[in-house]
């Protein structure tokens, strides 16, 4: 497999004055029938959405909006599987699984499995997929996926893998990619602070979310200009987000039944977003239609 090393220079920072851009949302909770552990982390156009159950063991599943219908996915004689992002495209998935011992990635092509790891790395994880055949993820060190974690985006043509370098960080992940290889993703700096990142057409962006003391992850992207994630506040507490690059703004999201323990996952071209809230091994998916 190929590599290319793509070195990022901090461009231009979300600051914090900046003001948020409104919309609000009409909120479901989706949960997997007799768990009480569910997370939804991808959406595609279609509303079919991605995401596993099961606190101790995950169980991967797609979930479709129309039909409110579940149907599991799980790579072929794994220990457990996360399914985390899919395309518009015959509704591919990306996400990863244990086997072995080791935490690999893969693509599902309408239950044509590929593994994705980076050569010679024992953890790898694909947290988005889009439809030009591109998935975003990481690799870790080590088995357990302690870290130190290196971003990266993975090209199936040709099996290429494109690392992404960021001025001080000591750990990285790619969390989205759309169609015009934009990527987002978060890393952590020396003092142990995670900062969203957002990587268009080479120019790289440091996303703070207004508020944010204990850290912002970037965890998803669409082709609309829209980003989501999660931050902490000077409470503890997490909450959702959408960035909206044109207006480089925030708007907060919690679900109501969430407040204070809200991360937004995912989102599609229409503006719906999923996500989870809760404590684990009490968790809760949702869906968030814009109004």
């Amino acid at each position: 497999m190929k590599l290319k090393q793509l070195a990022l220079s901090l461009g231009v920072a979300a600051l914090l004055s900046l003001p948020a851009f409104a919309q609000t949302y009409n909120f479901q909770t989706i949960n997997y029938p007799g768990d009480t552990f569910t997370q939804l982390l991808g959406i595609n156009n279609s509303d079919i959405i991605a995401g596993y159950h099961g606190a101790s063991i995950n169980l991967g599943f797609t979930y479709s909006l129309p039909t409110n219908k579940f149907t599991s996915e799980d790579y072929p004689g794994s220990k457990q599987t996360q399914v985390i992002g899919i395309n518009n495209t015959h509704n591919k998935t990306a996400g990863f699984y244990i086997l072995g011992g080791k935490t690999i990635g893969f693509t599902d092509a309408q239950g044509t499995f590929t593994s994705v790891a980076f050569p010679k790395k024992p953890f790898n994880q694909l947290l988005s997929q889009n439809d030009e055949g591109q998935a975003a993820g990481y690799y870790s060190t080590t088995t357990s996926g302690s870290g130190p974690d290196t971003a990266y985006v993975y090209d199936e043509d040709g099996g290429v893998f494109e690392v992404f370098t960021i001025p001080g960080s000591t750990s990285a992940q790619a969390t989205g990619i759309n169609n015009s290889s934009s990527v987002c993703g978060f890393y952590i700096d020396s003092n142990g602070l995670s900062h969203g990142w957002l990587e268009v057409y080479g120019h790289f962006t440091v996303l703070d979310a207004p508020g944010a003391t204990g850290g912002t992850q970037a965890l998803g992207l669409n082709n609309n200009g829209l980003v989501v994630g999660s931050y902490v506040d000077s409470s503890g507490n997490s909450h959702g987000f959408v960035y909206k690059i044109s207006k480089a703004s925030f708007t907060t999201v919690d679900d109501p039944d969430g407040m204070g323990t809200t991360i937004v996952n995912g989102i599609n071209d229409d503006g719906v977003l999923v996500g989870f809230y809760g404590t684990a091994p009490l968790n809760s998916g949702f869906v968030a239609v814009p109004q």
